[in-house]
């Protein structure tokens, strides 16, 4: 999952911006920035996985085939049953398929935005982008509105993400790892582990010389809520360091064989498991990107290696959730920033298509074992009403029991709401 550029130039970093910034902050500035809200006692959601296909993932090849398309839109790879009746999928997703009974297939959201950077800002927001506005991530809306465990970040990304807290602040952004996890080695995330040969008697040494240094200041300052706020974060820096639940949540070693083994041995395959991992200690929202999917040239031959991949990963990841009796309290969402072109083009690749897309949902109470929507007969868009990035954003918004017509304020004063044009999908709870 290493950085890589689009085919627009873009750099997928070029545009994290804000939730870079946070991935790179130090443990104590990242805390002393975070804050906890409430959740609704009503909620079966409490937390989600956001599986992100960075560069735009054909949706023909995948979860919304068309068998009976000319050859030029249906190309090379047929449909295999899956185990709900009457529900067809790509043959290189033979272990999803196996458990179609566990997710829901979104067919047909559509949206215009056709640039990476702009699709990617809509899909992970759920607000369609404003020059003069920055939306703050659906992950950062479920941290500030979702409480976590004080030594456990409540949003992390793996290995980032392409957006941060926007107009709600750096402090909302998410706790980047900036790398992924390999089977068999080690993973360290700076700010959690100790290094450089450090020990916790090491860190406790440093909080009692910090302690007496703040009583000083406390003589002359004793009102000051800065001051208040670095003895807050400082502690709660010092927790996680020494927490057991933050080490143990990041520490795949832990892990069976067997189960790390259904995972796989790719980055994302691994970062799957970390996923879940997280979820069980407590952590409200994961982000976990995987690139590579903007697939102008040789589809066919490249998703041979990226479906694959996808299969296992995410099949073990609602398996494993399913397991530990996860599923059903953790919302997970997977999808890019849009489709590809239903016609292949003279490279044998897909372009750029945001009319047509796929989106696929699982646990979080949601109802699975079933086809939301449609596209047209060639796939060029949707065949009856849209679904709006919006309106996903909204239900799993909805699924987590946060109000998508709370209204936050920006710095200015100005009035904005979590989702102000997404309607929860029916379906999906009915």
């Amino acid at each position: 999952m290493s950085t890589h550029r689009f085919c627009d130039g873009m750099k997928r970093r070029d545009f994290v911006k804000v939730g870079a910034l946070a991935g790179s902050l130090s443990l104590v500035d990242y805390l002393s920035l975070a804050k906890a809200g409430a959740v609704s006692s009503g909620a079966k959601a409490k937390s989600a996985i956001y599986i992100r296909l960075g560069g735009g993932p054909t949706h023909m090849d995948t979860f919304d085939m068309k068998p009976d398309a000319p050859v030029e839109y249906r190309g090379n790879l047929k449909p295999i049953q899956t185990n709900v009746s009457g529900v067809e999928i790509s043959e290189k997703l033979p272990l999803l398929a196996q458990v179609a009974d566990k997710f829901t297939i979104l067919r047909g959201v559509s949206h215009t935005l056709a640039a990476h950077e702009l699709g990617s800002k809509y899909l992970l927001t759920g607000n369609r982008p404003l020059p003069s506005l920055e939306y703050p991530g659906i992950g950062s809306v479920v941290s500030k509105e979702l409480s976590a465990p004080a030594d456990l970040p409540p949003y992390v990304a793996i290995p980032n993400s392409q957006v941060g807290g926007g107009f709600l602040g750096l402090q909302y952004g998410p706790f980047a790892t900036n790398a992924s996890p390999k089977l068999g080695t080690p993973f360290n995330v700076r700010g959690i582990g100790l290094q450089n040969g450090m020990s916790i008697s090491d860190v406790e040494r440093r909080e009692k010389l910090l302690a007496s240094v703040d009583n000083t200041f406390r003589s002359i300052e004793s009102k000051s809520d800065v001051l208040n706020g670095l003895d807050e974060f400082s502690e709660q820096a010092y927790n996680m360091i020494s927490s057991k639940r933050a080490r143990d949540a990041f520490d795949l070693s832990r892990e069976s064989e067997k189960t790390a083994k259904r995972f796989g041995e790719g980055d994302m395959n691994q970062s799957a498991l970390l996923a879940v991992r997280l979820v069980e200690a407590g952590a409200r929202f994961v982000t976990l990107t995987t690139g590579n999917w903007d697939m102008h040239t040789d589809i066919y031959g490249r998703l041979d290696k990226s479906l694959p991949m996808i299969d296992q990963a995410v099949s073990a990841l609602l398996t494993t959730l399913e397991e530990r009796g996860l599923l059903e309290s953790t919302a997970v969402i997977m999808t890019g920033e849009f489709g590809r072109t239903p016609k292949v083009n003279a490279r044998g690749g897909r372009d750029h298509w945001p009319r047509a897309m796929f989106v696929f949902m699982a646990g979080g109470g949601m109802k699975t074992g079933q086809v939301i929507g449609a596209s047209s007969e060639k796939g060029e868009g949707p065949a009856n009403a849209a679904i709006t990035p919006d309106d996903v954003a909204t239900s799993l918004f909805h699924s987590l029991g946060i109000d998508p017509r709370k209204e936050y304020q920006t710095s200015s004063g100005r009035p904005i709401m979590i989702s102000r044009d997404g309607k929860v999908i029916p379906q999906l709870f009915g």
